[in-house]
Formats: structure tokens, C-alpha cells, sequence
């Protein structure tokens, strides 16, 4: 399979100007504020918390990572840039927002064109747990996923479930918001009943909750070969 065509010709340009992108929009914000749409500070991952997602993936060298929520598009920059410098031949990121078009009037989309992240990116705008069902059912596999979306116990659970089926063995899923008790409680249950192990150097928060110390930003590998416990086997998580 061939290459995909990089923008800007030189192989070493293309990653350049995502982070140029990456630097206007943390240091000037988004183009325009969508009227009434979410506070580009209160929804936007810190720039230090994409930095450390762009270098984990990259040091795990993924090829292709499903992103739930792209809002403004900050993590979702990061993440381009990390498939872009890992080296793969032939990257692809799937995001999934529903009110990318909506409540963010696709600013952030723009935002991804404007970087030439359209040529490995794409975009769905329905609900991730209508979408990620199908996206198993199809056989799809990632290396690793981003999770910013819900943040409603019930609809975590369920895209953590079927990124469980997605991501491959020994991949990761990276949080955010993992101090929100609906989000941190259902990644403890695939922490406590199948086996995803949290990474010690995961990205972190300074400004972690001061109520127990949980880090705004969360990554865990999943278990290779992938669990099947018996219901029996059943761990309180919460």
C-alpha cells in the first residue's frame, strides 16, 4: 500500500505545521467562539496534558487511534502530530463527535483541515455508542484510543466497552476527566475486572483534584491476550 501524500511536500513539514496550528490555538485560542458554544478554556485539554498524550502514543508508535470528542480539537491535534512523527505509513485517526457541528459550529474541524489533518483524519458526528458498536462488528482495530466525550457513567462504560474490542491487545486508552466520579468509576471497573492496567508515566495533571489527588488525565494498557473472567469472578468497583 502506498504512502499517503503529505501536504507541503518534505516529510518533516507536515508534523511541523500541525504543532504550528497547536501553538496558535493555546496561545490565541480557537478562530472564532461559536455563539453560546462551550468555553474553549473549561472544555480544552491543557496544552501540557497533549503534549504528554502526542509522546506517549508516539513512543508507542501507533498507526491509528479512534478519538471520542473533538471539540476545539486540542487533544486531537496532539494526536495527529504523534501519528504523523511515529512513522507510520499509512496513519488514520477516527473521531467521533455529534455536536461537532452543533455546539462547536465544526470549528474544530477546521481547525484539523487547516493543519492538513484531513488526509488521515476523519470525522463521524453521531454518538460514539451508536458508532463504536459498529466499528467492532467491522473488525476495525486501533492501536490506542482517546476518550473525552460523555461524561455520563452509562455512556463511559459503554465506549470503554467496545474500545476494549477495538483496541488491540496490549494497546492503550487514554482519559480524560478522569477525576469526574461518573468517568473515573467506570474505568475502574475495566481496571478492577479485566485486567487494564494503569501506565505509571500516564499523563498528568498538576492540578489533579484536591479532594484525593486524582490526575485530570489517565492512560491504561490493555491486558494481551484480552480477559474473559467468569461472571463469578465479579469486583466491586466503586
Amino acid at each position: 500500500m502506498n504512502s499517503i501524500p503529505q501536504p507541503d511536500g518534505a516529510a518533516g513539514e507536515w508534523p511541523d505545521r500541525v504543532a504550528a496550528v497547536r501553538r496558535e490555538l493555546t496561545e490565541h485560542g480557537p478562530p472564532r467562539s461559536p455563539q453560546g458554544g462551550p468555553d474553549f478554556v473549561t472544555v480544552t485539554l491543557p496544552e501540557r496534558d497533549c503534549d504528554q498524550v502526542r509522546d506517549l502514543l508516539m513512543e508507542e508508535q501507533v498507526g491509528t487511534v479512534v478519538e471520542i470528542g473533538l471539540a476545539y480539537a486540542s487533544s486531537a491535534l496532539a494526536i495527529g502530530e504523534a501519528l504523523l512523527r511515529a512513522g507510520s505509513r499509512n496513519p488514520r485517526h477516527v473521531v467521533v463527535d455529534p455536536f461537532q457541528y452543533t455546539a462547536y459550529d465544526g470549528v474544530g474541524w477546521e481547525l484539523m483541515v487547516s493543519a492538513g489533518l484531513d488526509d488521515i483524519a476523519e470525522l463521524v458526528t453521531e454518538p460514539s455508542q451508536r458508532f463504536l458498536p459498529r466499528l467492532a462488528d467491522a473488525g476495525f482495530i486501533a492501536d490506542a484510543a482517546f476518550v473525552d466525550g460523555s461524561h455520563h457513567f452509562h455512556n463511559v462504560f459503554v465506549d470503554l466497552h467496545f474500545l476494549g474490542e477495538i483496541v488491540r491487545p496490549g494497546g492503550i486508552v487514554l482519559l480524560d476527566d478522569l477525576w469526574w466520579p461518573s468517568v473515573g468509576a467506570a474505568a475502574a471497573y475495566f481496571e478492577s475486572n479485566l485486567g487494564w492496567r494503569p501506565i505509571l508515566d500516564a499523563p498528568t495533571d498538576e492540578t489533579a483534584d484536591p479532594a484525593n489527588g486524582t490526575p485530570r488525565t489517565g492512560a491504561y494498557r490493555l491486558p494481551n491476550p484480552r480477559l474473559t473472567p467468569d461472571f463469578t469472578a465479579f469486583r466491586p468497583f466503586c
